[in-house]
């Protein structure tokens, strides 16, 4: 009889202990603008995660009592407090300039940028954080950064002031972490590189060696700089060159099939979200503008349908310089800034079935490279940006690799959003994108 009492006193007790560790958080969550209440909120905590309701509401166990709280077209937030819980998440559509990771060496390049936001209106910096050549921009306090020499041409070694004085001005921040290309890793490890079919580590054009994508190694690292980047104070991380590159010719530790490749795409993405889910961070991909075309990975293990599983957002690079092959119904995009961005964004959506909310686009702002070498000016960047607007997409990002910026470049008479141009989206049904946009599968994109 003693043994049975004993037993359900620990029974009672384990259960009480349970109780006390875990407590029970329920809520609403709330446009801080409107007042309205917001549905498919991620609430993430220690032990818990859910989505809130159609009205808003939602309820989570948490051993901590800290909530991650997440929405594509809002600023994520950690809160710390007992049920029931009213959050207000802030809406925020990032427009962006690039600040590249030599860019950012120079305090006079940082200060001209952030003076250019401020003159436009802009509201968003996406800053490199890790480059194609595997240098890494702040002190990192990682192991494998110093051991592979990633740390010797650090220019944000003030990082950590930067972030504040940038928060300071309102302005968001992105982190632009370079994934599989990476020299400083491929040459310092070679049994960790893409090989050439002689079995040297190979190099592409840039003469800059990548890592395979398809060893948990390399994935690991650029994980850990991921969730270090996190802790630091940034809004979302974007990933670069998440992909492999498109050539058959080239050796991997796994045979370079187009399932392999998609699925070392995704499994890097999904450890990612695993590994991020306690920071207040959002996360994104950037992606080859074909890719919003195309069902197939083109050889590189972007597969559109399954990358919004993972990441917040995808941004898609609809530079119109990027398609040599042209689009249905463009041959000659740079011709056609508004209908690119148009058209790709309305293909993507339908691709994959994601609302518009989670693409956020790099749209071109530099010399076009592959037809008539016509320089970007301002009505240029504005047909893209309302484009982009239009289509109903969480912001878009100016790309310039330097980094070379002009308020004459930037600024027309008129402000962002207000330039008037045909309606020419793609509409439900549109044969010149539902049929014709097979005829691309003649011509692979331009690597």
């Amino acid at each position: 009889m003693a043994r049975v009492v004993w037993a359900w006193l620990l029974v009672l007790l384990s259960w009480a202990l349970c109780s006390a560790e875990s407590e029970p958080l329920f809520g609403h969550v709330y446009d801080a603008v409107s007042g309205t209440r917001l549905a498919n909120v991620s609430i993430w905590t220690e032990g818990d995660q859910n989505s809130s309701q159609t009205d808003g509401s939602f309820s989570v166990t948490s051993d901590s009592g800290t909530l991650i709280v997440r929405k594509p077209g809002y600023q994520p937030v950690q809160v710390q407090d007992m049920a029931p819980l009213h959050i207000d998440l802030q809406p925020i559509i990032p427009k962006a300039l690039y600040l590249s990771y030599w860019a950012a060496d120079s305090r006079d390049r940082r200060d001209k940028i952030l003076e250019l936001l401020e003159q436009t209106g802009m509201n968003a910096l996406v800053i490199d954080i890790k480059s194609t050549r595997g240098d890494i921009a702040y002190t990192s306090h990682l192991p494998v950064p110093r051991k592979i020499g990633a740390l010797r041409a650090r220019t944000l070694k003030d990082l950590s002031q930067f972030l504040a004085d940038l928060k300071q001005h309102g302005i968001y921040t992105i982190a632009r972490i370079a994934v599989f290309k990476d020299s400083k890793l491929a040459m310092k490890r070679p049994d960790l590189a893409i090989k050439d079919p002689a079995g040297e580590v190979w190099t592409d054009r840039e003469e800059i060696a990548w890592t395979d994508p398809f060893l948990q190694q390399v994935r690991d690292y650029n994980i850990d700089v991921a969730e270090e980047v996190a802790g630091l104070g940034f809004d979302e991380i974007q990933f670069d060159y998440i992909r492999f590159p498109a050539r058959s010719d080239l050796l991997f530790s796994k045979a370079n099939t187009g399932e392999n490749r998609v699925a070392a795409i995704n499994l890097f993405l999904n450890q990612v979200k695993k590994r991020l889910a306690p920071y207040p961070v959002m996360t994104a991909a950037n992606i080859f503008g074909y890719i919003c075309w195309k069902p197939k990975d083109q050889k590189i293990g972007q597969r559109l349908v399954d990358m919004g599983n993972y990441v917040d957002y995808l941004s898609p690079m609809l530079y119109p310089s990027g398609f040599p092959h042209g689009i249905p119904g463009y041959k000659i995009p740079v011709k056609h800034n508004y209908e690119v961005i148009a058209h790709s964004l309305n293909r993507a959506v339908k691709l994959s079935g994601l609302d518009p909310v989670r693409f956020r686009p790099w749209l071109q702002a530099f010399r076009d490279y592959a037809f008539d070498r016509r320089s970007y000016r301002a009505t240029d960047i504005h047909a893209q940006i309302n484009a982009s607007d239009a289509s109903g997409s969480s912001g878009w990002m100016l790309w310039n690799a330097s980094s070379r910026f002009s308020l004459s470049g930037l600024q027309q008479n008129l402000s962002y959003g207000e330039l008037q141009l045909a309606d020419v989206s793609p509409k439900p049904g549109d044969e010149a994108v539902v049929t014709h946009s097979d005829a691309l599968e003649s011509g692979p994109p331009a690597l």
